[in-house]
């Protein structure tokens, strides 16, 4: 089995990689962090002309038509670049979803959201919950009337629309709305990464619903293609961990001789290159499961409790190789460190991975120990 990327996917690679390593360096990336939007428009723009946006859509609503080991391509190059902006919670993620709206309202949305023009978000976690867990407390009518709240919504600062989860009539289901619709109230926050998100309270808020029957499964699916997205982005900045920390061995001096000629440096750094390779080809493992059309939520799993593990050994291995200036704001891998962390508590950290897993083990026929 070949497991490279074709031309083409190697060539979208290096577009966004170009793109991507034109604009960001660390006092690039701080300066447009600290800006109320987060992100940087330019790039976003940029990415919407190349088609980057819309990768994931049909050419009939402005996309390319792309499957998982493209859009994991990109996360992965947004991983590396510690990029800000919000590909994954406004684009993917909801351009997912909206596969259940009429026919109309799907290519509208999903052409927005490809030109750049439209961001929106989804709106499903709730105080209280841990995932897998998800309680959906928020109530609707089956006018749409929606009444809760919802909290850690990714991007929701600068969502147009959202899409909401909500229970009606004893099942799930998605609902659309404006963020800025009356009886929507809108609480920013910033997260220790230098990401944006919100909190969204609704109190009879006119909200339009999406499709019919439960969305429970689509849900879960969702959460998928989610993680394996995340492990991308992760395996990209642990890439791009491991070669600045390398860097820092063959330039920074010791007793007259660079620290690389230190074999416990150096095996420590073969460690986390061992960590990588095994973050990479889990990933791998999600991204062609996706491509196969098989959303299993316990390959995901299986992928994020290994990119929790490298991702704890890569950024404490590195922060220890640099010493105190691995811990400054001035210095990059401080920024990947923390995006790391981030990451391995999205949607569940190691350990509730490994409990999930662990409640399926009857389900197997053959046990490995690792």
């Amino acid at each position: 089995m070949d497991f490279e990327l074709s031309e083409e996917q190697g060539m979208l690679r290096d577009t966004v990689r170009e793109v991507l390593t034109k604009t960001y360096d660390v006092e690039t990336l701080r300066k447009v962090t600290d800006t109320d939007l987060g992100w940087s428009e330019k790039v976003w723009k940029s990415l919407a002309e190349i088609g980057i946006l819309g990768l994931t859509f049909p050419e009939s609503e402005g996309g390319m038509d792309a499957g998982p080991v493209e859009f994991t391509s990109v996360m992965t190059e947004l991983g590396r670049a510690l990029a800000p902006e919000p590909y994954l919670d406004s684009v993917l993620v909801p351009g997912s979803l909206l596969a259940i709206a009429d026919d109309e309202t799907r290519a509208e949305l999903r052409g927005g959201l490809a030109s750049g023009e439209l961001l929106m978000a989804f709106a499903h976690t709730e105080a209280g919950d841990r995932w897998p867990e998800a309680k959906v407390e928020t109530t609707a009518t089956a006018e749409g009337v929606l009444n809760g709240t919802k909290t850690l919504v990714g991007h929701g600062d600068c969502a147009h629309k959202l899409i909401v989860s909500a229970r009606v009539d004893g099942e799930v289901g998605l609902f659309l709305i404006d963020a800025d619709s009356q009886g929507v109230t809108r609480t920013p926050y910033r997260t220790h990464d230098r990401r944006r998100g919100a909190e969204f309270t609704f109190n009879d808020a006119q909200a339009t619903r999406l499709g019919t029957g439960d969305a429970s499964q689509l849900i879960a699916d969702a959460e998928v293609g989610i993680q394996t997205a995340l492990c991308a982005e992760a395996v990209g900045a642990m890439e791009r961990s491991l070669d600045l920390t390398v860097e820092y061995l063959k330039s920074r001096k010791q007793f007259g001789v660079p620290l690389s000629t230190f074999q416990a440096l150096t095996h420590r750094a073969a460690d986390m290159y061992v960590q990588l390779e095994l973050a990479r080809s889990m990933n791998l493992y999600a991204t062609t499961a996706l491509s196969d059309g098989i959303a299993d939520p316990a390959i995901a799993s299986r992928a994020k409790l290994q990119i929790c593990r490298s991702a704890r050994l890569v950024g404490q291995e590195a922060i220890q190789m640099h010493g105190g200036i691995g811990m400054t704001a001035e210095y990059p891998i401080a920024h990947y460190v923390s995006r790391l962390t981030a990451i391995s508590h999205t949607l569940g950290d190691a350990s509730d991975h490994l409990t999930r897993l662990a409640a399926d083990l009857d389900s197997y026929e053959m046990l490995t120990v690792g």
